[in-house]
Order: structure tokens, then sequence, then C-alpha cells
């Protein structure tokens, strides 16, 4: 744990650290891109569970699956390198931060969940495509998948608080 705890330090205090720390623009602008990133990355991912969930039946699952799909993994572009960023300014508080903890196993149980989704219920999207009920597992992924990703969104909000 002291090596963990050194390698954080280290990384407080590099360059670009300190100026994600001190400078008066740079963390707000990093967090303004980490929000509209997340926006548009929970946006996607939920509108899609809800058509899973029942919501616009007429829309094919596929169709929209593949387009919202774009939007969500190009929002990552933004997502993970701003939350590089931000976490770099104060890595010792947030590693030792429940409510970032948390967000961290809950991005990784969403990151589950939707390879699980596509793995398992998705293989078989044709046969629910359009005016069908989606099968139980892909709605309970879908249910699962919009509170994990609240579950992110009040973690991160959180932050300031813990």
């Amino acid at each position: 744990m002291a090596g963990d705890a050194g390698m954080l330090q280290a990384l407080a205090e590099t360059p670009l650290s300190v100026a994600m720390r001190e400078g008066a623009w740079l963390y707000p602008i990093v967090e303004i891109v980490h929000i509209a990133g997340f926006a548009v990355l929970v946006g996607s991912v939920v509108l899609f569970d809800l058509r899973v969930l029942g919501w616009a039946r007429t829309l094919p699952v596929a169709a929209l699956g593949n387009h919202l799909l774009r939007w969500a993994l190009a929002s990552v572009l933004l997502v993970l390198p701003a939350g590089l960023l931000l976490f770099s300014a104060h890595p010792v508080e947030l590693a030792n931060n429940p409510a970032f903890i948390l967000k961290l196993v809950l991005i990784a149980l969403a990151g589950l969940n939707a390879l699980a989704f596509h793995m398992l219920p998705y293989r078989s999207v044709a046969g629910w495509d359009r005016d069908h009920a989606a099968p139980p597992l892909a709605r309970c992924g879908a249910a699962l998948s919009i509170l994990l990703w609240l579950g992110v969104i009040s973690c991160g909000r959180l932050l300031a608080y813990l």
C-alpha cells in the first residue's frame, strides 16, 4: 500500500497535475468535457435501454443500437482522458474517497453488464428487433444498465461531498 501511495503522490506532483490544480481554467474546462461526454454516453445507453424495455417498439433495436453505440463509443474518447486528467489533480484524495471507489466499481459492472448483454440476449435480436418484447434477460440487463449508470452519475456528484 505504501508503494501505491507513493505512486499517487508522485502523480500529484507532475507538472500536468499541478497545472490541473493551480490553473484557473484547466480543471473546469476538463470537468465540462468530462460531464458533456458522460451526458452523451449515458444518454445513448439509456435511450437504447428504454427501447429494450419496450418503449418505441416500432424502432428497430439493431438499427438504434448501431446508431447509439457510435455516439457512446465516441463519448468515451472524451470521458476517459478527461477523467484521467481530473483524477491526476487529486489522486491521493480520490483513491481514498468511497464515492470514487464505488464509481469505478459501478463503471466496471456496467461494462460487464453491457458485455453480457451483447454476448447473450443481443445475439438473438433479429427475433425481437421490432414490434416484439425483448426477452426477459435483455430487459433485466437494460434495467440494470440504467440503475448502474445512475449510480455512476450519483457517485460522481458525491465526490465533492465525501
